[in-house]
């Protein structure tokens, strides 16, 4: 009885102890980093990046042991939400393969108006909290930036420093000119961006240091 009663006590007193260790741990809190705005997002904080030969690849195309031509370009995620969850869920396991690359574009977790307010909010929460992990271990990164209608503007342009380059994508966006127009205007007016990298064509009416990439070539890698 007294062996049992101990056991039962020791099993207790670890269950506590794990309860108060996953409680702290990091990755339950994603608290480690200097936070902006509202919503106190993770900062991704401006870096100097030449701007001359930008290419990319998907993020579905990256893989350990690259090769050489591949390493020298960036990596975006303007790909299926389900094909890079795991840069947010298990960050550490990720973090070899995509280290190799010349930059990486933080992850572009959908942003739709059809979504409710907390999963958009979540979904740039998740993208820079990336952005600043991928930072602090010692990769270049570039604020990729989305936003849904006009409500989206209370949040998605926070957690980037002002004068930062950034990425936005222009796959889809075709189908509401004004509305993306609108938000782009207003990226302008909150960041003040360096240059923009775009992912597709640009449309004429877009100011700014624009940088186009031809996102069928994003897909050709060297294999």
């Amino acid at each position: 009885m007294m062996i049992l009663q101990v056991c039962l006590q020791f099993t207790i007193f670890m269950s506590i102890r794990t309860s108060v260790e996953k409680r702290n741990d990091q990755l339950f809190l994603r608290n480690g980093f200097k936070t902006h705005g509202k919503y106190n997002f993770s900062l991704i904080k401006k870096q100097a990046i030449t701007l001359d030969d930008i290419e990319l690849i998907a993020c579905s195309d990256a893989k350990y042991n690259d090769r050489d031509e591949n390493k020298m370009k960036g990596v975006h995620f303007f790909v299926d939400d389900y094909r890079f969850e795991n840069v947010y869920n298990n960050p550490d396991r990720t973090l070899g393969k995509y280290s190799q690359y010349r930059f990486l574009l933080s992850p572009d977790f959908s942003m739709y108006a059809e979504m409710n307010s907390w999963r958009q909010i979540e979904s740039v929460a998740k993208n820079r909290w990336c952005g600043a992990f991928w930072q602090e271990h010692g990769l270049i990164v570039i604020p990729t930036i989305s936003w849904s209608d006009a409500l989206s503007y209370d949040f998605c342009f926070d957690g980037v420093e002002q004068n930062s380059v950034v990425a936005i994508g222009m796959i889809g966006c075709k189908t509401d000119k004004r509305a993306f127009m609108s938000g782009y205007n207003e990226m302008l007016n909150r960041i003040h961006p360096e240059a923009v990298i775009c992912f597709g064509t640009p449309f004429q009416e877009m100011q700014g240091n624009l940088i186009p990439v031809d996102y069928m070539k994003s897909r050709k890698v060297v294999r």
